[in-house]
């Protein structure tokens, strides 16, 4: 997929707000179509179809990375959400991760890659693939992940303390198992991997350490999500970047070095202030409040659309194209659907 496809998508004012997850929960059998490639498929196309958008975009399931990486080494406990590597991983496991090649996937995580088959083979949208980045992977596969980022941040190394070690090598693992998925989603079809990377922000990285010198954003952030980006472009894709999370301007110029197609970035930033940072081949998306879109009280439809009315005078005043759309994945939360796809809808019309 060529840049310019997405760029011209800004121009002609795109509107996407991220609904996969409201159309999913139509079908009262929401839970089997999870385990059902095709299935999933049809779901993605008919939310994209509903949205009137050329780009098939999943669900931002990101959980399925951690469940894969379990199950291939065979570490099985009843809840998988809590487990945590309490000792550093080692280096032989590492390997066997680094090494996958077409092992059997569990049933969710190979239903996503038929989703995005399916998109290639039988309709005309772009398909798009999904991927958690390897800096949140790694904060839910160890228990404290802030305290050695912390640490790495004054300059210890992982040969000079245990918990440095454990998450440098948490990391590993998990670019291993996301390197391996992101690969099976290309090999399906996929013409953009949508990285999602939520933790790389201030409450896991400390903004004066990062202003003072330390690299340890680079070490930690920039130079695994290039490995993911170099695999994407190797099949002629294109990385979409997003982080909801907060951001300092350093940790937002980090994140144009990846130079992502496209950046999407979550409510807490100004996209029209950002637009002077961000270089203009790298289309910004985002970014209506959709974590509260469930509430009346904390984010009315009107809020919403005088804020997507803001958004649109401002980036049309610097002349900056950009796709408006949620700052995140517009989850079904049962009792206020209504709610939430009014919201959705007023996106859609502004």
């Amino acid at each position: 997929m060529h840049r310019k496809f997405v760029q011209d998508l800004a121009k002609n004012g795109l509107k996407m707000p991220l609904t996969v997850d409201m159309t999913l929960v139509k079908h009262p059998d929401s839970a089997a179509i999870l385990l059902d490639g095709e299935r999933l498929g049809k779901v993605v196309e008919e939310n994209a179809k509903w949205l009137g958008v050329p780009l098939a975009i999943p669900r931002m399931d990101l959980e399925l990375e951690k469940l894969q990486l379990l199950d291939f080494l065979k570490i099985q406990v009843e809840e998988p959400g809590k487990f945590h590597f309490e000792k550093p991983p080692e280096q032989s496991t590492i390997d066997r991760v680094m090494a996958l090649k077409n092992e059997p996937l569990l049933p969710r995580v190979e239903a996503q890659v038929k989703a995005v088959e399916y998109i290639a083979k039988n309709t005309d949208l772009i398909p798009v693939g999904m991927a958690i980045g390897p800096f949140s992977l790694m904060t839910k596969i160890i228990a404290d992940p802030i305290s050695p980022v912390f640490i790495a941040g004054t300059g210890v190394t992982a040969e000079e303390d245990e918990e440095v070690r454990r998450m440098e090598n948490a990391l590993k693992l998990a670019i291993g198992i996301i390197l391996h998925l992101v690969r099976r989603q290309l090999e399906a079809g996929a013409q953009a991997i949508l990285v999602c990377e939520p933790a790389a922000n201030t409450s896991f990285f400390s903004p004066k350490q990062i202003s003072r010198g330390s690299n340890v954003f680079d070490r930690l952030v920039l130079a695994y999500n290039h490995q993911v980006k170099e695999l994407v472009e190797a099949h002629g894709a294109r990385l979409f970047f997003h982080c909801c999370g907060e951001l300092t301007e350093q940790m937002l110029k980090k994140f144009c070095e990846l130079d992502p197609a496209v950046l999407s970035l979550g409510c807490s930033r100004t996209l029209w202030k950002d637009a002077a940072i961000v270089p203009e081949e790298i289309v910004l998306y985002g970014n209506l409040p959709s974590k509260r879109f469930y509430s009346d009280a904390l984010c009315p439809v009107d809020m919403v659309e005088k804020q997507c009315a803001e958004l649109l005078r401002e980036m049309k005043a610097i002349n900056r194209p950009f796709i408006l759309g949620s700052e995140c994945d517009i989850l079904a939360v049962p009792g206020h659907e209504e709610t939430i796809r009014q919201k959705a809808i007023a996106i859609l019309n502004a």
